[in-house]
């Protein structure tokens, strides 16, 4: 935000790590209206989520620069507003992004042609590797081009013949296309001369001799579209599979003594409105765990990585909208009130569509829990840029063996499986499994304060 003696002049905000931009989504207000501090201008849609930008100060909207659907980098004007004293009641609802156009401006000439939407980054990206970027198809929100659209107009092309459907008339098989070659650009300088000669397959098409069989339409059939969120998560997880390589360790816990822990605390949490879930239990296992072993709370750089000081807890949270990753902040320094009361706040907002960006940012490692109907145990993909995530499985009583005494005898117990997916560039197998094995003992005999 920018302010000087006489105009407030709002600018979009830094709305997460690595976001260098976000879409006006819809407006609130309009030229003319009366606003108020903490108000909601204006919804921004990034890559990440969906955040409001609120009115820095009292005052009156002198004028709408970004419109609804506009692309504006960070630091780029929104609107002005000059100060004052809020005087009238805020505008009710959403608004057009902008005034009328004066008749002036209606008979004025055309306007240019609107200029391709894409990044600083793919600009040069653009540049460098000789690619008119105007001539380019975009396949980001908006009709973007991105960093991808221009390696695959950059690389190579290879003829490649259709898929034929059998009985098909004549006018339903297309002529020869051509697909691109991406070779692999995200290998490092080390690999660079393999990277010359590698192929990436191509989603939806095949990979070398081997080609997907066309789709033929079936009475009944639903093609759903992705939505935006659907494609960032599809080209996270793609990409997570294909820079970090997955190891899987798997543990049984004894969730007995947290059982019996939690019961004897329940209703008190539940007085003060904060519930007691075994999730809380786990976070807070794993907590110790990362302290002992701060590898696991890293991230990895092009040549390095970094054992990160601060322990942001990511806890995955099934929305409407699709998955998304809320952090807990500072998670080694909240007691389990405090650690209970975050989860439950965040996973609250997160499904009613209220989370912000910085609750998404700066996640140091993650915990996805499947929920009440869930399953014995599965492998999760990493949830970049970190190098490990836990993924705990349905807590189902079960005969077992437990040692009292020093006499073995059989028992009923909560028994749940947790299984850690760990990046094995940074992570050895001995510092994974002792990390794994330290938080099944944490649980296994309930060493949790409840604060």
């Amino acid at each position: 935000m920018y302010t000087d003696a006489t105009m407030i002049e709002v600018r979009m905000p830094q709305l997460g790590e690595s976001v260098a931009e976000g879409t006006v989504t819809q407006w609130h207000v309009k030229v003319g209206d009366v606003v108020r501090r903490e108000q909601p201008l204006l919804e921004v849609a990034t890559d990440k989520a969906d955040s409001v930008v609120p009115c820095p100060a009292n005052g009156t909207i002198t004028s709408i620069v970004a419109k609804e659907g506009d692309i504006i980098a960070t630091g780029g004007a929104l609107c002005t507003i000059e100060p004052g004293a809020a005087t009238a009641a805020p505008s009710p609802g959403p608004s057009t992004a902008a005034s009328a156009p004066t008749p002036s401006a209606a008979v004025a000439a055309a306007p240019p042609a609107s200029p391709t939407l894409s990044t600083p980054s793919t600009r040069k990206l653009a540049r460098d590797e000789g690619v008119d970027i105007s001539g380019v198809l975009g396949t980001g929100d908006h009709g973007k081009v991105t960093r991808d659209d221009i390696l695959r107009a950059a690389a190579p092309t290879i003829p490649i013949a259709p898929p034929s459907i059998p009985g098909s008339p004549p006018g339903l098989i297309k002529p020869e296309y051509d697909i691109p070659v991406v070779a692999t650009r995200a290998l490092g300088s080390a690999a660079a001369d393999l990277a010359n000669i590698m192929e990436m397959p191509i989603p939806g098409v095949g990979f070398r001799s081997y080609k997907l069989p066309a789709y033929v339409p079936a009475p009944g059939d639903e093609v759903v579209p992705f939505n935006r969120r659907r494609r960032i998560t599809a080209d996270h997880m793609v990409y997570s599979q294909h820079v970090s390589p997955h190891v899987v360790a798997v543990s049984e816990i004894d969730m007995n003594k947290v059982s019996k822990l939690r019961d004897a605390h329940k209703a008190a949490f539940e007085k003060d409105r904060i519930p007691l879930t075994f999730l809380t239990f786990v976070i807070a296992a794993t907590i110790k765990a990362l302290r002992e072993f701060p590898v696991l709370n890293a991230r990895v750089l092009d040549d390095s990585y970094v054992k990160l000081r601060e322990i942001n807890l990511g806890i995955a949270v099934d929305t409407p909208g699709g998955l998304l990753v809320a952090s807990v902040k500072n998670a080694d320094q909240l007691s389990m009130r405090g650690l209970s009361r975050n989860v439950d706040d965040l996973a609250k907002r997160a499904r009613d569509g209220k989370i912000t960006a910085d609750d998404l940012r700066g996640t140091s490692f993650t915990i996805s829990n499947p929920g009440r109907k869930g399953n014995l145990f599965g492998g999760a993909i990493i949830s970049q840029p970190n190098v490990a995530i836990l993924r705990i499985g349905e807590i189902k009583k079960r005969a077992v063996v437990v040692t009292e005494d020093g006499e073995d005898r059989i028992a009923i117990h909560p028994m749940m499986f947790a299984a850690l997916s760990y990046d094995h560039r940074i992570v050895d197998g001995v510092e994974a499994n002792a990390f794994l094995w330290r938080i099944s003992d944490v649980l296994n005999r309930g060493e949790i304060e409840i604060g």
